[in-house]
């Protein structure tokens, strides 16, 4: 979702149960917030300023503290709210989903006539009111290293490792850190060590671990390294690789239905693998024997747009829960998104939106096209002056000119490579393909943070205001602004407001993006020395996306209504791979005599 737009999504959502993430490793955004919240409940806002030791933690921490606070004297308003038209307490209850428990009760007492029975029924209702749960996000890579200011190197001082501190020391309870972005070993290390992340005795947890992953592997491999450190992983939240917000790990072509039937298949084998190496690790960190593992979950996030889509997940997958992500981005009551950005997402085609070579990382980005930093960006590479300034240096890795690592979004790096690749006196074609993958990378640090400071009109930078907004693929199926209440009427099935009518379900929507995805990336290699060396691997992607398809074809679990549209989207993706690999010899072995005639 991206810095600022649910930096104080549980501020908006959480008195309701709903759980949300925070991105806690800008640390200037998270101050920036602190200078907004502690006036909004009459408090004394005292910044804590870079100077200070561990300042990064202490903001997080100080930030974390401040949101909880809001949420618990919001939980308390509500729980005293009368049930009226109108009230928070109605609209609790009134978004709670028609299956649940508490929501059968409440519709009891709303129709009860005897004054008694209904008093019961409310006084019983108050009592079960829970907030959502207040997590954080780190990306695992963005964990910079930092320094004093005589060049010494800050021992656990990392972007990320500082970031993990901030949440660990915070009151949070019954909160989860998310890792994103893959396996960081010294963020886990560090992680090992934090005696918040400990089970006790009962098998609770004060504070929880979740991974972000994108196929079993991952899962396995990351649960057993955290696992060897004395970490239980409570939650596994699988992605879909290209359908879905932000950064975009595509897998090797494996698509997400076979995927989560791994983990449906797989699923008591990775807790029992994963148990039998924590407990070890346990007595031997604080000599408690658990005899059964801790809870684990599942829960798939990634395009789902549809409450069929949801309840195929829950169902047909047994996943424990569900993610939405990006249609919330048009939900001004849950996320932050300056009016301009806003409209621009609510307008969003097909084309707008893109799997960019945008961001410092090197990581493929899904990005929405015509925002004010693209304007920026173009506006200065007209003027002869690209790149932006480096105020944050979050993504500052690469050390191709410099010694100090500097960022490749940076003026002074694009200035570098600039010259660089005029000096090498490159074919024209080639040199403007170089010049434009230069040209292409843009500040995310500044431009995922402002829409925050745009809309609470504060200072992120100065003189620097624009935003990029990462949404994915799926906002171009929404294009209305709605409210909480609609949107949570629309995930479980109450209405339905996605206005493309023509949206594919959301299976195969990652089919298709799979299929452009590994189809550019081969035009482009075809006429260069990379393609001889990858092409085992563009065979093995191919053949991996066909098992996908032959996966969906014998496993039905669309409904009879939509499952001829399926299935016809099935075949003439088949049909796409297949001209694929004819086209550019890319069959398996035994097949390539079928595709020669």
């Amino acid at each position: 979702m991206g810095l600022a737009y649910t930096i104080d999504t549980p501020i908006k959502v959480a008195r309701f149960g709903i759980s949300s993430v925070i991105s806690i490793v800008e640390d200037r955004l998270i101050e920036m917030m602190r200078s907004h919240y502690y006036p909004v409940i009459n408090k004394e806002y005292r910044p804590i300023n870079t100077s200070e030791t561990d300042y990064r933690a202490k903001r997080i921490t100080d930030y974390l503290n401040l949101v909880n606070k809001i949420v618990q004297i919001q939980i308390e308003k509500l729980r005293n709210a009368a049930f009226e038209a109108g009230s928070e307490i109605v609209k609790y209850f009134e978004m709670l989903p028609d299956d649940s428990k508490l929501k059968r009760v409440y519709l009891q007492m709303m129709s009860t006539s005897n004054h008694i029975d209904k008093s019961k029924l409310e006084s019983y209702l108050r009592t079960q009111i829970k907030p959502g749960n207040i997590d954080v996000n780190i990306m695992t890579k963005t964990d910079k290293d930092n320094f004093q200011k005589n060049g010494t190197l800050l021992e656990e001082g990392s972007d990320a490792v500082s970031a993990l501190r901030g949440f660990a020391k915070s009151d949070l309870y019954n909160s989860s850190v998310i890792f994103s972005a893959g396996m960081n070993p010294r963020l886990y290390n560090y992680l090992g060590n934090c005696e918040e992340f400990d089970v006790n005795e009962d098998g609770v947890f004060e504070k929880k671990v979740v991974v972000k992953v994108s196929d079993y592997r991952s899962a396995f491999i990351q649960g057993k390294y955290l696992a060897k450190k004395g970490v239980w992983v409570s939650e596994f939240r699988i992605e879909s690789g290209l359908n879905c917000g932000g950064h975009a790990f595509a897998t090797d072509g494996m698509l997400l239905g076979p995927i989560l039937e791994e983990f449906k298949q797989k699923k008591q084998e990775l807790i029992d693998t994963l148990f039998e190496i924590y407990k070890v690790s346990m007595i031997k960190r604080s000599s408690i024997k658990l005899r059964y593992p801790p809870k684990m979950i599942l829960s798939v996030q990634g395009g789902i747009g549809t409450h069929d889509e949801d309840e195929v997940l829950h169902t047909y997958y047994n996943m424990d829960s569900t993610g939405w992500g990006t249609p919330f981005l048009l939900v001004p009551e849950a996320t932050t998104v300056d009016q301009e950005t806003l409209t621009l997402l609510s307008e969003a085609k097909k084309e707008d939106v893109v799997l960019s070579r945008n961001s410092p990382l090197g990581v493929r980005f899904h990005y929405l096209k015509n925002t004010s930093a693209e304007v920026e960006k173009l506006l200065r590479i007209k003027n002869g002056k690209p790149g932006s300034p480096c105020t944050e240096k979050h993504l500052a890795f690469n050390t191709e000119f410099t010694t100090e690592p500097i960022c490749t979004a940076s003026h002074k790096y694009q200035k570098l490579k600039i010259k660089q690749l005029a000096s090498q006196q490159l074919p024209d074609a080639e040199y403007q393909q170089k010049l434009k993958e230069v040209f292409d990378k843009e500040c995310l640090c500044i431009g995922l943070s402002n829409a925050a400071a745009i809309n609470y009109s504060k200072t992120f930078i100065k003189n620097l205001h624009a935003v990029t907004i990462c949404p994915g693929p799926n906002i171009v199926n929404f294009s209305k602004v709605v409210s909480l209440q609609t949107m949570t009427d629309h995930i479980y099935g109450r209405t339905n407001i996605v206005t493309n009518f023509n949206r594919p379900n959301m299976f195969i929507a990652e089919l298709l993006l799979y299929i452009d995805y590994i189809k550019k990336e081969i035009i482009v290699d075809f006429i260069s020395e990379d393609f001889a060396k990858k092409k085992k691997f563009y065979i093995s992607f191919l053949q991996n996306i066909s098992n996908g398809i032959a996966y969906y074809q014998k496993n039905s679990f669309i409904s009879d209504s939509k499952e001829i549209d399926f299935n016809r989207a099935l075949l003439k993706a088949e049909t796409a791979i297949k001209t694929i690999q004819r086209m550019y010899q890319l069959a398996p072995e035994e097949n390539i005599l079928n595709y020669s005639v």
